[in-house]
């Protein structure tokens, strides 16, 4: 018997949220696991998994399959992100190449299960989300900018650097404010995080650097640090608060034109510029709001590297109608082009940093172990 597989493909990260809220719920949302390029295999593997083949469908980025966990921690972070779309209102959502269960601890079926890489390499992981950015941004920006980021110091440290894929998926608590908006659950994605270092630990790297695109993300991604080193006591685990914020923020305070405080934070001059140089074809700046009006006081404020001692997670929507924490009307691809090479830069800097730590931190171990023998 032959079929038609032919399907119509709607990349759900390359939307604004204003488009995902009008997608119809009974669209088939499918999440593929590992890379699903070839649209006629994407077509045929969905009609063998629905019994049919869907006029339409909405696909979602991959959860990389470099990023491998046992079955039960990957199911935890496939649920609570089922669960982030379920509650909009999406009825069939697919996870396509799920490995099969294998007992609790199992690792993935994935042919990098069985590679055994360079040891003397830094293992660069960056993390992004898929999440509202206004009006005029897609819910990839997050992903786009640290991928592009983690590239260009893969590109400037070639011999150094082990990257991962980036993985487009983290946590935001204000999910429910803003329709498209995904989430993974936080102590799902710790353990996520975690389980994914621990399988390059496994095979004797000891140099790790997670970059972070997601403001969301940060305070989990502490945790999984913190756990890594307490775990794996002979390792060096690090990250960052985002990109842009340590010695590259030079850079992002000569060429901002917005207004400080409350000019960056969410689909701002920042991540528009950003947008602009790396896919201007998905930017909708007639659709752009300039959102400045933070309920600000002296120890709480908004601005791209936050403000103030206090640290709270009040309703996005006393801050922004649209979603978007800034003056993106002040963005341009040249500024992006620049905070691009920045970010890069910076990111560059505490590599050789940790690759530094990690030297002088083994020495001293063997000197104390020398004095002792």
């Amino acid at each position: 018997m032959c079929y038609n597989y032919s399907v119509n493909i709607i990349r759900y990260d390359e939307l604004t949220y204003p488009e995902v809220d009008a997608l119809p719920r009974s669209l088939p949302l499918v999440i593929p696991l590992g890379n699903l390029t070839d649209e006629k295999a994407l077509a045929h593997k969905l009609h063998k998994e629905l019994g049919r083949t869907p006029r339409a469908i909405a696909l979602l980025p991959p959860v990389p399959s470099e990023w491998i966990v046992p079955a039960k921690v990957q199911r935890q972070f496939l649920n609570t992100l089922r669960a982030s779309l379920t509650a909009q209102g999406f009825k069939q959502i697919t996870n396509l190449n799920s490995p099969k269960e294998r007992g609790a601890g199992s690792q993935i079926s994935n042919p990098a299960s069985d590679l055994r890489p360079p040891t003397s390499k830094l293992v660069l992981m960056a993390v992004g989300h898929t999440e509202q950015h206004g009006l005029h941004l897609p819910l990839s920006t997050d992903t786009l900018i640290i991928d592009a980021i983690a590239r260009g110091v893969e590109a400037a440290l070639p011999d150094v650097i082990l990257r991962v894929p980036t993985l487009p998926y983290g946590v935001s608590m204000h999910r429910a404010q803003f329709p498209g908006t995904l989430s993974v659950n936080g102590r799902a994605w710790e353990d996520f995080i975690l389980e994914a270092v621990g399988w390059f630990v496994e095979r004797g790297l000891d140099k790790f650097y997670i970059i972070n695109g997601h403001g969301g993300n940060h305070s989990f991604l502490v945790n999984a640090v913190k756990y890594a080193g307490d775990r794996w006591p002979h390792i060096f685990c690090a990250t960052s608060f985002l990109h842009l914020t340590g010695s590259g923020y030079k850079e992002v305070q000569r060429l901002r034109e917005s207004v400080f405080p409350g000019g960056l934070g969410h689909a701002c001059e920042l991540e528009t510029s950003f947008i602009l140089h790396l896919r201007p074809d998905l930017v909708h700046m007639e659709r752009a709001v300039d959102e400045t009006d933070f309920v600000a006081t002296p120890d709480y404020y908004m601005d791209w590297i936050e403000g103030g001692a206090l640290i709270a997670n009040p309703p996005w929507r006393d801050d922004t109608l649209t979603g978007a924490y800034g003056q993106p009307s002040a963005a341009t691809a040249e500024k992006g082009k620049a905070w691009l090479a920045a970010a890069i830069e910076e990111k560059v800097g505490h590599v050789r940093e940790i690759v530094q730590q990690q030297e002088l931190r083994l020495a001293r171990r063997q000197a104390r172990l020398a004095k002792q023998n």
